[in-house]
Order: structure tokens, then sequence, then C-alpha cells
């Protein structure tokens, strides 16, 4: 009984929604042209393809060695971030890995994400770039090199892979209506066409981008969301002798979030320092003079709350 009383609500919806456009066509023919026009377009924009914006290859150390290429993609279907305080919104795609002789063992993992996010950066990507490897160490398992490459191009990288992968389906509107010439039956009848198609592919996308293990209250809308760690506040200077030569650098990080050094993981190599609070903070920096990462020294004061460390410039 509820169920057809539910279908006769949606119907006499239905019919108010025609007898509304029917009287627009009639009485203000120009503002209904607008509101098809828009209504179609908004539709045609949700139901557009992920487009690559970059890649980047790096190692995985564990479980298993190999090289991990990441696709960055820029996607409309992802939400556009609403509070720099909440998480960002990104889908990662279905892992995809494989071996042949010029790479050896390999992974591919794409990850979409809002075009704002990636306009926002366009001049400096590295934040976007920390973000998708943290979310394949956090989500995914991975553990990473701390270095990273940007690449032209990663194997398997064609239009198909990535809309497979994505789990993308190519809407079956293949151009433009003519919005002029139709009755607004049958142009409800197409907009409520691209909202569907548009409902299906975010169906798939959420089946095949989250992780085998996960946390209901991190999945939003067609994406794995997952908190995005701050960048503590620093300072990094380098220490010269009475001669002016450069001997050591000094980086002091403040961690308000922190109470034992045993949250922290800090790796540190001749040429660049990663520390890192599991969803908390993520700090990756380049040393201004190479150093001895064999001398490095770290003490973390309690009371400040504060990682202050020394190492020795080669």
């Amino acid at each position: 009984m509820s169920s057809t009383g539910g279908t006769e609500g949606v119907l006499q919806q239905v019919n108010q929604f025609w007898s509304m456009l029917d009287d627009l066509s009639q009485n203000d023919p120009a503002a209904y042209r607008r509101f098809i026009h828009k209504q179609m377009e908004e539709g045609a924009e949700l139901m557009a393809p992920p487009e690559l914006d970059s890649s980047l290859c790096t190692e995985i150390l564990e479980p298993n060695k190999g090289l991990l290429y990441i696709n960055i993609c820029s996607w409309k279907r992802v939400p556009a971030p609403q509070d720099p305080s909440k998480p960002l919104p990104l889908c990662a795609g279905k892992l995809e890995t494989d071996t042949d002789e010029s790479h050896g063992l390999y992974t591919v993992l794409d990850v979409a994400l809002n075009p704002v996010v990636l306009e926002e950066s366009k001049k400096d990507k590295t934040e976007v770039y920390m973000l998708a490897l943290s979310f394949a160490h956090q989500q995914l398992g991975l553990r990473l090199s701390q270095q990273y490459t940007v690449i032209s191009c990663s194997p398997k990288s064609s239009l198909d892979d990535f809309h497979r992968r994505l789990g993308f389906q190519q809407s079956k509107t293949s151009k433009q209506p003519d919005t002029a010439s139709q009755t607004p039956a049958a142009l409800l009848q197409q907009i409520c066409s691209l909202r569907s198609e548009k409902q299906d592919v975010e169906l798939e996308a959420q089946i095949i981008s989250r992780p085998a293990e996960h946390k209901k209250d991190l999945i939003q809308v067609i994406s794995t969301t997952f908190v995005q760690p701050q960048k503590p506040e620093y300072q990094l200077r380098v220490k010269i002798d009475t001669a002016g030569v450069p001997r050591s650098v000094e980086l002091t990080v403040e961690l308000p979030k922190v109470c034992s050094v045993s949250e922290c993981q800090l790796r540190i190599s001749k040429d660049d320092v990663l520390l890192e609070v599991e969803d908390v903070y993520f700090l990756l920096l380049e040393f201004p003079k190479t150093v001895n990462e064999d001398t490095a020294s770290a003490i973390f004061n309690k009371k400040k709350r504060r990682l202050a460390l020394t190492v020795d410039v080669l």
C-alpha cells in the first residue's frame, strides 16, 4: 500500500513538472529555453569523463617491491572541497598490477580530484602529489619510498584504461540535443536519462574505488574520502661556521597534537626528510644542502610539543 502511494506521489510531481514546463514554454519561451539548456548542460558536465592531469612514479618497498605509477586525474564527478577543515574528497580507481621487460613488476593507481583542487595547485602540485602518496600509504597499505619522479606517461595509460579502472562508462548521448524543437515531456525524459546515467556510473565507481578494508564513515558520494594530514609549522635553516662554510642543517617542527615521539615516523636521506604522524601531520622537505643522513639526531620536547632535528652537511 505504501509503495503504491509513493509511486502515485512521484507521478503527481512529474505531472506537475510537465505542466510547469508547458506553461513556461507558452508564456516565456526564452526562460524555458534557458532552463532546459542549463539542465542539459549540467547533466552533460557530470557525464564528462575523467581527464589525466599528471603522473608520478615511486617505489613500493612493502609488501611487494616494485614500481608504483600514480595518475592524477581531473573529474567533475568528484565533489569540490567545501571546507578546508573537512576531508578532501577523492576517487581512487582499482589497483592494477602487471609486469613487463621494461618496467618489471609495477602497479598503477588512478586518483581523481575535482578540477577546482587541481586548478588551485596549478603552479605547484607538491601537495597534490603528497596527498596521493599518503593515500596509497594509509588506505592501501603500501610502504613507499620517500622519493618520487614526475613523469610524462605511465604504463596502461590509455583513455580506455583510465575509464575502466575508475568505473566510467561513456554516455550513449553523442551530441547536444535540439531543445527548441522538442516538447517539455521529451526534454524531461532526456534530462532524467542524463541523471540516471550519472547515478549508474557513481554506483560502479563506489564499488571499485573502496579498499579491501575500509571504514564506513570514510565513504562519501562516489569516492573513498580520507582525512588529509596537516602540514605542521616548521623552521629549516643552515648553520654556518665563522668562515661562512655550511656545517649543519637544523629543522624545528611544531607538533601540538603529538604526545609522544613514538607517534612520529621520521625518514631521512641525503636530499630530503619525511615526517609523518598518521592521519595528523605530513611533512616532506628538501634539504637546502646535501647532508650525511648517518649523522642525524632528533629530540622531541614533550612540554613544548616540538621536534628538533640536526644533521651534518656533506
